[in-house]
């Protein structure tokens, strides 16, 4: 008879947040001959919308505003409305693949590589086809996803990095490219401005990578960094730095109002915008606050569901929106150095049991989680 673990489900909440999480057994997996079994140690926590790949929520917000994420919600069958969605955050890409645990068995065919042993402890990389994460175990058909985890690094930080983490990493790389262009290009500036338009984990991510890259950059003392966000976080994102400005974007503003003050902000219009915004309307701000020629970096979602309606306008202002993927495995392994070795300092979380997750799901869905919230399957340390 086959041994069973543990697995859980996390789907989207309806209107009373009931019957979102179920837990039920299956066969442990079988090693694959070419790959490894994997022990989840923690996995981040956010849940699937069923219409869409790549949207979820979890507690690594990246939206201006609850009230513009109310069309996009109901665009997922879900209703802003309904008071216990009242603090939903899209944010992560890959609902259930942030992993990290412990080598558990290894195929009898498989090419190792790194020194990966059974017993290692790694991160997994959230490749395409990546197996669902909120089980006790889970397989992956080679090592080429597996990245080991030095002892230093607390597996419960490791898995904060390859979605939110590693998509906020390639878009301040690719803000680095960018800023090439402006401070060295044909029409080069003395200085350039980089504004971050986000909230929660995924702008503090975004922040403190851009000041760890941009402080060892050869242009470290011609950049400005900005940071639009909104009123609850703010003042938290104020306190990184007292060389990083901070604008609020309050929606009680009139947009006119709103871009003017992050303009002023920002000492004037701004060369790029590192928008981790999901709706239409935080692009077109971020587009409003832009220097002539300036750069506009979307996620991949966003830039598959709103270039065909903002492509000819960013045209017309001699801007540009440029898509930014959400980064690679060799970028997940420089994320997993720097922070193991503490040049970058990761955002705040918080540790629940697997068995919790119908009341993490619930105290997401309410904002009562400090940081980004990680669902804990084993005991290793």
């Amino acid at each position: 008879m086959s041994k069973l673990c543990r697995q859980v489900s996390i789907e989207s909440p309806g209107p009373t947040l009931k019957e979102c999480v179920f837990s039920f057994d299956v066969p442990v997996p079988e090693v694959p001959m070419y790959g490894a079994r994997i022990r989840v140690v923690y996995a981040g926590a956010c849940y699937r919308v069923s219409r869409t790949r790549s949207a979820s929520v979890c507690s690594t917000s990246s939206v201006s505003s609850i009230s513009s994420l109310t069309g996009e919600m109901e665009g997922f069958g879900i209703h802003g409305s309904t008071p216990a969605h009242i603090g939903l955050r899209d944010g992560a890409l890959f609902p259930g693949y942030e992993v990290a645990g412990v080598v558990d068995a290894i195929g009898k065919a498989a090419e190792r590589v790194e020194g990966i042993t059974e017993g290692t402890r790694i991160v997994l990389f959230p490749y395409e086809g990546v197996p669902h994460g909120y089980a006790d175990y889970i397989v992956v058909p080679d090592f080429k996803c597996l990245v080991p985890v030095p002892a230093d690094l607390p597996l419960s930080v490791a898995a904060m990095l390859p979605t939110g983490a590693l998509l906020a990493s390639n878009t301040v790389q690719t803000a680095s490219e960018c800023l090439k262009t402006v401070l060295e290009g044909p029409n080069h500036k003395d200085k350039a401005t980089v504004l971050i338009v986000g909230t929660g984990g995924l702008a503090l991510w975004a922040l403190r990578l851009a000041s760890h890259h941009f402080k060892l950059s050869k242009y470290h003392d011609r950049i400005r960094i900005s940071v639009a966000t909104l009123k609850d976080e703010g003042f938290v994102l104020a306190k990184e730095s007292d060389q990083i400005s901070v604008v609020q974007w309050s929606e009680d503003l009139y947009e006119r109002q709103l871009i003017e003050r992050t303009t002023d902000a920002c000492g004037g219009p701004v060369d790029i915008v590192l928008n981790f915004g999901t709706t239409s309307r935080s692009l077109h701000r971020s587009l409003q606050c832009l220097a002539p020629g300036g750069m506009v970096l979307v996620t991949e979602d966003v830039g598959d569901k709103l270039m065909p309606k903002f492509a000819k306008k960013a045209e017309e202002m001699n801007v540009q929106i440029v898509v930014v993927p959400n980064g690679s495995i060799e970028q997940l392994k420089e994320l997993v150095y720097l922070v193991a070795r503490g040049d970058v300092e990761p955002p705040p979380h918080s540790v629940f049991p697997a068995e919790e997750a119908q009341e993490v799901v619930r105290k997401l869905c309410n904002s009562e989680i400090n940081g980004r919230a990680i669902l804990k399957f084993h005991n290793v340390d």
